[in-house]
């Protein structure tokens, strides 16, 4: 069989194409979502694991020790098949609900290790300035933290659209699912394998690209105050 009918096979035929998309778009729609969440959920495990208070200290230690070292299969047929089972949720929503306790633990250490590496002395010398502490975390510490955990927290964003390809478990018709199922119909597994990996990765090289371009606005507009 030749490349173009192939292509027409796994591609086109019965709408292939539009199954594709749809399956995609679920990727990236709870991936999205997730992130979302496990940003939100992160900082807040974030200000627990710093805080003066030991109680929620160590209970922020717990959360972030018990899901970084679970496989996230395991925890979202946990959530789906047990903790949820019984719950009117759209198996999308418990699917973000697991992943984003998932990536909110990484996210949670990933800022507390940027804020203890951002420099104290120039906080310090806002606070004699005139600042109020929270002033001067917002506009100085907050910003430096952020360019420390950026690199990571980029590839965190691609390791969790990576994670996603298991929702097929739990009855989700993401890419991956869908990319199984053509290759089913078709008998073509090398075909469509080859075409999820390029969707995947496809899917990483927009991440990048968004982060690259936020990087260069970043650049002129320090470059336009300047001049």
């Amino acid at each position: 069989m030749s490349l173009f009918e192939q292509i027409y096979a796994n591609l086109i035929k019965g709408g292939a194409w539009l199954t594709i998309l749809n399956g995609l778009w679920a990727t990236v729609r709870i991936s999205a979502l997730s992130l979302l969440l496990g940003t939100l959920l992160g900082a807040l495990i974030c200000a627990m694991r710093m805080s003066r208070i030991t109680p929620l200290r160590w209970l922020a230690k717990a959360y972030i020790a018990v899901l970084r070292g679970s496989p996230v299969l395991m925890l979202l047929m946990l959530m789906y098949y047990v903790v949820l089972a019984r719950s009117p949720l759209d198996a999308e929503y418990v699917a973000v609900i697991a992943f984003g306790l998932n990536v909110s633990a990484h996210i949670a250490e990933l800022m507390r290790s940027a804020l203890s590496a951002a420099d104290k002395g120039q906080a310090e010398a806002a606070r004699t300035l005139g600042f109020s502490r929270l002033a001067a975390f917002r506009l100085v510490t907050l910003p430096q933290a952020a360019r420390i955990a950026k690199p990571v927290y980029q590839s965190t964003i691609i390791n969790l659209i990576q994670w996603t390809s298991v929702v097929g478990y739990v009855t989700i018709t993401d890419l991956t699912r869908v990319i199984n199922n053509i290759s089913a119909r078709t008998m073509q597994p090398l075909f469509m394998i080859v075409t999820g990996m390029l969707l995947y990765l496809g899917l990483a090289y927009i991440v990048y690209g968004l982060f690259v371009l936020s990087s260069r606005r970043k650049k002129r507009r320090k470059g336009g105050e300047a001049a």
